[in-house]
């Protein structure tokens, strides 16, 4: 049977077939992970503000709405630079029929408009959630902690996670009485932070319903007290060693 050259694997479709080895004799490899773990205090903290509003009418409800909205953007403003970011969320306004009768009636509408905040300054955040939730149908929750994302406690804890794999190969290689040679690969295996800017677990709630009554004094400003966060890093290396003696 005749061969047919363009059949034939190419030099380096063969070696693709088959790679050299991971390792050899004359050049052995060490592979190890770094890991590193900080707690840290928190650089941001976000509040979300839910502002409510209701009438017969819808002009009534939208009207008291809109200026619900703009005292409570009013008093964020006013701690200026202690506020990075200050968004509007969503915004609803409908009807509530009645639940009895024949025909559909419109009992009362309901309007409500959400305002998230983040601040850099714990301490005006305290006042701030409190004056909030001492206004008429405002409700805040919060605070979520977090890290901003270019935080250097990431950079830190990267090096760091890099420093230990390092160590621990040199560890290695002391074992066998050799010495590391070069690296070869190292690999980012993990994010840096084990939860996310705003963690999800339910946070406290702040609240007032007040339907118009004036409030009788200022409340003290809450004490609140951040959440440390936890920032961990995963690397993946790979060395080449000096050849033991065993």
């Amino acid at each position: 049977m005749t061969s047919h050259p363009e059949h034939q694997p190419t030099p380096a479709a063969a070696d693709h077939r088959h790679p050299a080895p991971y390792a050899t004799p004359d050049a052995p490899r060490i592979a190890v992970r770094g890991e590193a773990h900080l707690e840290v205090d928190p650089e941001i903290a976000r509040i979300g503000i839910t502002i409510s509003a209701r009438g017969r009418d819808r002009r009534t409800a939208l009207d008291d709405l809109t200026h619900r909205n703009a005292t409570v953007l009013d008093l964020i403003k006013t701690y200026g630079e202690a506020v990075e970011r200050l968004e509007t969320g969503a915004f609803a306004i409908a009807p509530e029929l009645t639940a009895r009768g024949r025909g559909e009636r419109v009992r009362t509408y309901h309007g409500r408009v959400h305002i998230t905040a983040e601040l850099t300054d714990f301490t005006a955040l305290g006042e701030l959630t409190t004056r909030l939730a001492d206004l008429d149908l405002t409700r805040v929750d919060g605070p979520w902690w977090a890290l901003r994302p270019d935080s250097p406690a990431h950079r830190q804890a990267r090096r760091q996670a890099v420093r230990e794999a390092v160590q621990r190969a040199r560890e290695y290689a002391e074992a066998l009485d050799t010495t590391l040679a070069a690296l070869i690969e190292i690999a980012d295996v993990g994010a840096d932070s084990a939860q996310p800017p705003y963690p999800p677990p339910a946070p406290g709630v702040m609240r007032s319903l007040g339907y118009g009554a004036a409030a009788e004094a200022t409340a003290a400003p809450l004490d609140l007290e951040p959440q440390r966060q936890h920032v961990y890093a995963h690397v993946n290396a790979r060395f080449t060693m000096a050849p033991p003696r065993l």
